[in-house]
């Protein structure tokens, strides 16, 4: 890790502990919008981090924004930082300017597919995207789509112009039902995105998924950790038993697993060179994400389901997350289908054209 990435992490860190504390958690699962959390992490160039200066950004590299996002993860902060970053993302490899406002992203789901039709002077643009985050909250959406022609087309669209079906996932965390119907937007608001293909979008908006999640996994750790040395049974801590020992290893393994692969993810996408770690990064976290939740609320007992304790607000959004940009099922499926394709005799070749080998700082 870079120095600078060192001290972005650094910052992150301090300013969500601060920040991100259960009652502010919990207050925006209610529909209260953190208004100060984003304006300190606005202020401190947080929400443009990895965008480049010339489009307004602050600088740094796609590697640094999710090393944030994983701080994000890590507290549960209640705001679309990741969706700001991928938006941001969209118009820097657009030529567009960076935004400092809020924003949320769209589609989230592959079969959800935007039409683009050109008409004199703009584009009209008609579909429905659902599951989208922080719709509610935010002014407006960034759209990646294609035209009729086949070429990715990046463009904004005030939410005010769209109908807007309230939902929730089961972190309590806006996921909102947005449909459009033939919104007129000007050619000058409209670019034709030369750069990004509709996979590296999909690679993209996955990996935020990935480090949000490798974020919570640590701090579900450190708070099952914390709370087996503090809570005492037969007069003694409970992570002194042998089999508190054992779940703990096995939740460490996993979470060690996990922040390996989406290393190696973020590693592959920002050096080009990228072929299945986003889809093997997605399937460990996911996997892990079910077995780290169930043995972490074992450890807690009843206690971690309760809203005194801060482990449900983590758990939740980790059995959220693993669903969004695809669950391990389906890039498992992927997988299998590119194995079957390319066939047996070519099974080791794509494994190990996958490895990325990391810098040990």
């Amino acid at each position: 890790m870079s120095d600078i990435r060192n001290m972005l992490v650094e910052t992150a860190n301090k300013i969500l502990k601060d920040f991100c504390m259960k009652e502010l958690v919990m207050d925006a699962e209610k529909g209260i919008w953190p208004q100060e959390l984003w304006n300190i992490l606005n202020e401190t160039g947080m929400t443009i981090a990895g965008i480049p200066e010339e489009v307004g950004g602050v600088g740094g590299d796609v590697g640094d924004a999710l090393s944030l996002l994983r701080v994000a993860g890590k507290y549960a902060a209640p705001i679309p930082l990741a969706e700001t970053f991928i938006a941001n993302w969209l118009f820097s490899t657009s030529g567009r300017e960076a935004s400092t406002q809020a924003l949320t992203v769209g589609p989230v789901r592959k079969e959800d597919q935007l039409n683009f039709t050109k008409i004199a002077g703009g584009w009209l643009v008609f579909g429905k995207l659902r599951d989208i985050p922080w719709a509610r909250n935010v002014k407006e959406i960034a759209l990646f789509g294609k035209t009729e022609d086949g070429k990715s087309i990046v463009t904004t669209v005030p939410l005010e112009n769209c109908q807007i079906n309230k939902g929730v996932n089961l972190a309590g965390e806006p996921r909102d039902e947005v449909v459009l119907t033939n919104i007129f937007i000007l050619d000058e608001s409209v670019a034709i995105n030369t750069q990004v293909k509709e996979v590296d979008y999909w690679n993209i908006s996955t990996l935020t998924r990935i480090v949000l999640m490798a974020g919570a996994l640590e701090k579900v750790l450190e708070l099952s950790v914390d709370y087996s040395n503090e809570r005492s049974q037969f007069g003694r801590a409970i992570g002194k038993f042998q089999a508190i020992k054992q779940q703990l290893a096995v939740m460490a393994g996993e979470i060690v697993a996990s922040s390996t692969a989406a290393d190696s993810a973020v590693e592959a996408f920002c050096s080009g060179k990228m072929v299945n770690e986003v889809a093997m990064a997605k399937i460990q976290v996911g996997e892990a994400s079910s077995l780290v939740t169930k043995i972490a609320h074992q450890v807690h007992g009843a206690m971690g389901f309760t809203d005194e304790h801060p482990l449900h607000l983590l758990t939740r959004r980790l059995w959220s997350w693993r669903d969004e940009y695809g669950t391990e099922s389906e890039w498992a499926e992927f997988l299998g289908e590119q194995v079957l394709a390319n066939g047996s005799e070519n099974l080791w070749p794509m494994i190990t054209s996958s490895l990325v080998t990391q810098k040990v700082n």
